[in-house]
């Protein structure tokens, strides 16, 4: 049996690389292993916002909503390159909701959560606003206007793993654990290189389950604990599509069974609009949006709209399934975003930390509650003190309202970047775009470039920096140009990135913890 961790997390989705970063900066030495890529699950199909739960104050999940507001501001705060803040139109519909209800609900969202930097609630006369433009002319007269955020949730996960390896954390993708069991006190997991197949076993003071969707297969592996909740699967699906309007709000839409569905300004060129909730069953790696679901996309924007949008419009579709906790509610939109902790400790054994449910937005106070349950059995120098409120995620030391600033300054320094591509390499890695491109004077100093400003230098920088394997790991979780790169173009950097996996420089990869 390997090195004894004090911690163990299974599931490299955001609550799994939350808790990482947070147990690696008290001190803790920390083991993760996640069986694909980082966020290739749940956490990187989300709706792309942090934000309160507008329409879960329906359902009185007040402690959830006010948490969740919480929150917003400081993962901004923490992570400004990759979060920014986002306005969002909310259309009345004189079928639905009243508008008293409305603006009441909107009353408890900017009040209950501290809000400090976002701007408030304000009324909106569409007949006369440049958002009302966009609208069916003359069904929609009044509306309201509020504050969220947005953010790239892959590269959320991605950057919170990356901090927690420079803390000390192990980050392994790539590596199943195919066995967990009880010994000597001690968990034993031991864990299979899925490209490899070779494997390796690892002793762990205390486990987290915090696989998602797999959650009870894990603890089908030996684990010898039968959960005392379960998890409810949901499928939640998404379109993007060419751009729908000029402005830059996004619009919460209102249907008459109740849903709500998000159009949302995307990669600039590009409109995001979900998501559906529907139960799911069967593997979760196969989910994919339906031809009903998109139908039913369509529909809803198509609802208020007046441009069109039909199913040919879609260029992209994604699909995930929220592992959330099951509370009994008979329909998947009432389903609870609450997160749920099962800690078991058998007698003179280890204990297991088992989550479900939870939302991207309050990830973070996630993992200090998990820590603050395992503080007893780990043995951090600095076990009960939550510090991740402040520490900036890895290039987002700056000011919340700096990205301009700092896309101008990275012009300064490399006058050759166009203003897309240096506004896209400033909005994904912050400060840290200097380590990317290093002491280049000229687009040929970054090497082969492989489309859409995607350049040799920036993917080795993902292989050896941020655990990216394949070119479906770069173009789709740590950016999006796969939106505006060809099957061929992918294809190629695929070939690339294999037949540098099999060079002498592999070595120095693995060293980097780029490789797995």
């Amino acid at each position: 049996m390997g090195q004894v961790f004090d911690l163990a997390i299974i599931g490299g989705g955001i609550n799994g690389c939350g808790i990482a970063r947070d147990a690696a900066g008290r001190g803790n030495s920390v083991f993760l292993c996640e069986m694909n890529d980082l966020a290739s699950g749940t956490s990187s199909w989300s709706t792309k916002l942090i934000h309160g739960g507008l329409r879960y104050l329906e359902y009185f999940e007040f402690r959830l909503v006010r948490e969740a507001l919480i929150e917003r501001e400081v993962l901004w705060q923490i992570a400004p390159h990759i979060i920014r803040p986002l306005r969002f139109v909310l259309p009345h519909h004189a079928g639905l909701r009243p508008a008293w209800r409305l603006r009441l609900g909107l009353l408890l969202y900017d009040y209950i959560g501290g809000r400090k930097l976002l701007p408030p609630t304000s009324s909106l006369d569409l007949s006369r606003e440049k958002v009302g433009e966009p609208l069916i002319p003359g069904r929609f007269k009044r509306g309201f206007e509020y504050s969220d955020c947005f953010v790239d949730d892959a590269r959320l996960v991605l950057l919170t793993a990356r901090d927690a390896a420079d803390r000390g954390a192990e980050i392994r993708t790539r590596s199943r654990a195919v066995s967990i069991r009880q010994a000597d006190g001690l968990w034993q997991v031991t864990v299979e290189d899925t490209l490899s197949g070779a494997r390796r076993s690892i002793s762990a003071r205390a486990l987290v389950n915090a696989a998602g969707p797999w959650v009870e297969s894990v603890l089908a592996e030996g684990s010898g604990v039968a959960p005392n909740s379960k998890v409810r699967l949901v499928q939640g699906s998404h379109i993007v599509v060419p751009k729908l309007y000029d402005h830059d709000r996004a619009y919460i839409f209102q249907n008459a069974d109740g849903r709500i569905v998000f159009a949302i300004p995307y990669q600039d060129d590009f409109t995001l609009i979900g998501t559906t909730d529907r139960d799911y069953e069967g593997d979760p790696a196969k989910v994919k949006a339906s031809a009903e679901e998109i139908g039913y996309l369509c529909d809803s924007v198509g609802a208020y709209l007046k441009k069109p949008v039909s199913p040919s419009d879609v260029m992209w579709t994604f699909s995930g399934v929220r592992p959330l906790y099951d509370d009994g509610a008979s329909d998947a939109k009432a389903a609870t975003r609450e997160y749920v902790f099962e800690l078991d400790v058998p007698k003179g054994g280890a204990p297991l930390l088992t989550i479900f449910g939870g939302k991207i937005t309050t990830y973070r106070r996630l993992a200090e509650e998990a820590l603050e349950k395992l503080a007893p059995y780990l043995h951090g120098d600095k076990a009960r003190e939550g510090w991740t409120a402040k520490a900036p995620l890895p290039g987002g030391d700056f000011d919340v309202f700096g990205l301009g600033q700092l896309i101008g300054e990275l012009r300064r320094s490399y006058p050759f970047l166009s203003e897309a591509h240096a506004a896209r390499l400033a909005g994904a890695y912050g400060t840290r775009a200097p380590l990317l491109l290093g002491t280049a004077t000229s687009m040929a100093d970054l090497g082969q470039s492989f489309g859409a400003t995607l350049t040799e230098r920036e993917v080795r920088y993902l292989m050896a920096n941020e655990w990216a394997v394949t070119a479906e790991d770069v173009v789709w979780r740590r950016s999006k140009l796969g939106l505006r790169l060809s099957v061929a173009e992918i294809a190629a950097i695929d070939g690339w990135m294999i037949a540098q996996r099999a060079a002498p420089t592999d070595g120095a990869l693995r060293k980097a913890g780029g490789l797995p």
